[in-house]
């Protein structure tokens, strides 16, 4: 029978007290990957009145820990492949020295965006786009490049949002309906075209056709190859982290599309499609249990 609400609650019983110190230290690990407790950083706070609100499918995609960090593999893969994009990694980023800083931001970003207030989410966008202002450059073929070339950030996002997306529906909603995938593309967009993208898919199939449209245009060469091996081969935050960050990644290149994959050189997970996918599921829903 229910208990009435008022007089003293049950105990919590002993599996709850046994599983709480477990649920902290594991919430403990992750969240000190994504915020740099020496600048204060704390998990951003889920605010109602952001640019998308509790009922946007955003919200959920980026809410799941594990697919995110898969999906986040896959984009930086995806994204090293276009030439302007590199450049201003290579030439401008602290991103070979300091790979979990960039990491880190980037996923701040995201989750200032997704679920900050809507000032906030503002001010993130303004600040990366101060930052892109400076960032502009020669290719290797004398073609100039500049950050804030719209093609070159339709493609940073149409690649980070297929990759997110596409681990979402592997790892946690595999009967996702076209209907809530066309709404994430058409709630992504405005982050996109707020920072000065174009074209940007506000549909599943104008993002398939987007990337159809811009793969003439990519390559591998050397620094894309360097790139490739930074991100495959960093280091873990902890001998902890290690195992989950070996799945994590190869479960990020089992997501790449094949053609992109074969791009980059890459062979099949060592580890076998499989038990990699079985694996990067058990991580996402202990994740899940963990943070509740």
């Amino acid at each position: 029978m229910p208990y009435p609400s008022f007089g003293p609650r049950p105990a919590p019983s002993l599996s709850t007290l046994l599983a709480r110190p477990v649920k902290q230290a594991i919430a403990s690990q992750v969240i000190g990957l994504f915020n740099d407790r020496s600048r204060g950083e704390r998990p951003v706070v889920r605010q109602p009145d952001g640019l998308f609100g509790p009922r946007a499918v955003a919200w959920r995609v980026h809410g799941d820990v594990t697919s995110m960090m898969v999906g986040g593999i896959a984009a930086l893969l995806l994204q090293m492949l276009h030439p302007a994009v590199l450049a201003g990694v290579w030439d401008h980023s602290s991103f070979r020295s300091d790979m979990q800083g960039r990491l880190r931001r980037t996923a701040r970003f995201i989750a200032m965006t997704t679920y900050g207030g809507e000032a906030d989410a503002r001010a993130a966008i303004d600040r990366v786009r101060r930052i892109h202002d400076h960032v502009h450059g020669i290719l290797p073929n004398g073609t100039p490049y500049t950050a804030n070339d719209p093609a070159s950030l339709a493609w940073v996002h149409v690649t980070g949002a297929t990759s997110f997306l596409g681990a979402w529906i592997r790892y946690a909603e595999p009967a996702m309906s076209t209907a809530d995938q066309d709404r994430y593309f058409n709630e992504t967009a405005q982050v996109a075209a707020a920072l000065g993208a174009d074209p940007v898919p506000h549909t599943r199939a104008q993002a398939d056709a987007l990337i159809r449209a811009m793969r003439p245009q990519l390559l591998c060469d050397a620094r894309t190859r360097e790139v490739c091996r930074l991100v495959l081969r960093q280091p873990a935050a902890s001998r902890m982290a290690e195992p989950l960050q070996t799945l994590t990644i190869q479960a990020g290149v089992d997501l790449l599309p094949d053609w992109a994959r074969k791009l980059h050189g890459l062979p099949p997970p060592l580890l076998g499609r499989p038990l990699v996918r079985a694996g990067t599921l058990g991580v996402a829903r202990t994740l899940r249990w963990a943070f509740g």
